[in-house]
């Protein structure tokens, strides 16, 4: 080989080893705790940013706060009316929002078990709820059909979004603050300019089925939504593709969360109505563990923001722990 043909070698070699990710390494959860409290099912459960918190909201009208770690119970906030659907943590770890089916969005001071603010205006059960990433707005969807996005010091709505012809099943921002999505029943996702309330993008799949989650990547640049066609699918939504669809689960009833895992690999994970957890590899697609526990289905999943540790809950009303031990 003359020295132009190694070298050429040399750095076509070294452009494949740069493009290669990182060996995947295989998750072992295993569960770690059961937490109990609720007396009916566990809609959503969500860590604190800060990793320290994990909070529970129920059918039964309550919102609960545990030790992520220990899983001790903390608080119960009671206020709510109906059930409640959804709860999210503002980025301070502080405060808590939540959604229920009594109209209402509240605002609770997480380790006093306070409640600040109730924010009416949606017409319909509130189904989900998200804190922008400075924790200055809350954007709240309904079976209304509509997002709106609320002033969290003044408790004002700033704006009404009419997002969808059907009820809005999920809303989030992405990582700047500067975008919202939203999905409903309806099969759109929609993504929405923070500032102007204006719609930037909607991706539809062909078959249109009732889209029950969505959530933004945590760089950012994707999508990840769950379909009552039993799949989760990764949008780019810059250009309006679905890359990856994941499969293996069942979701042809339920709103079921999915969540991203990125501290060991690049994981998938969401809850099922077979009433196991599902564990996807982001590039390969395979199903790479199911975790094995709930009684009932699996609705809710959460990820901690910076250990290998999965929260889950459902209708048999317990939050479950899992630990990856690999």
């Amino acid at each position: 080989m003359d020295v132009a043909a190694a070298a050429h070698s040399t750095s076509s070699e070294r452009a494949r080893s740069a493009e290669t990710p990182p060996p995947f390494s295989r998750p072992e959860y295993a569960l770690k705790s059961t937490l109990k409290g609720h007396t009916l099912g566990v809609s959503s459960v969500k860590f604190s940013p800060d990793g320290k918190w994990l909070a529970s909201c129920s059918a039964d009208m309550t919102i609960k706060v545990w030790h992520a770690r220990t899983g001790e119970h903390e608080h119960t906030l009671e206020g709510h009316i109906a059930g409640v659907s959804d709860v999210d943590w503002a980025p301070d770890s502080l405060t808590l929002v939540s959604g229920s089916d009594d109209k209402t969005v509240r605002i609770w001071d997480a380790l006093s078990g306070k409640m600040w603010k109730i924010l009416k205006g949606h017409h319909n059960a509130v189904y989900t709820v998200a804190y922008s990433p400075r924790g200055t707005i809350i954007a709240s969807g309904s079976y209304d059909e509509a997002v709106r996005l609320w002033d969290v010091r003044s408790g004002n709505c700033m704006k009404t979004l009419p997002a969808h012809s059907d009820p809005v099943s999920g809303v989030g921002f992405n990582r700047d603050g500067t975008m919202i999505v939203s999905c409903s029943h309806d099969g759109l996702i929609r993504i929405w300019d923070v500032t102007t309330g204006q719609c930037l993008r909607t991706l539809v799949e062909e078959d249109n089925k009732p889209v029950t989650a969505v959530r933004f990547s945590p760089n950012g640049k994707f999508l990840l939504a769950g379909t009552l066609d039993s799949c989760v699918r990764l949008w780019d939504y810059h250009r309006g593709k679905c890359l990856k669809t994941y499969m293996g689960h069942q979701n042809e009833k339920y709103s079921i969360f999915s969540a991203f895992a990125i501290t060991k690999g690049n994981l998938v994970i969401a809850g099922s109505e077979d009433s196991d957890v599902y564990v996807w590899d982001v590039q390969s697609k395979a199903v790479v563990q199911i975790l094995v526990g709930h009684e009932d289905v699996v609705l809710g999943i959460a990820t901690h923001p910076t250990e290998n540790i999965v929260a889950s809950c459902g209708l048999d009303m317990t939050i479950k722990i899992w630990v990856d031990e690999s």
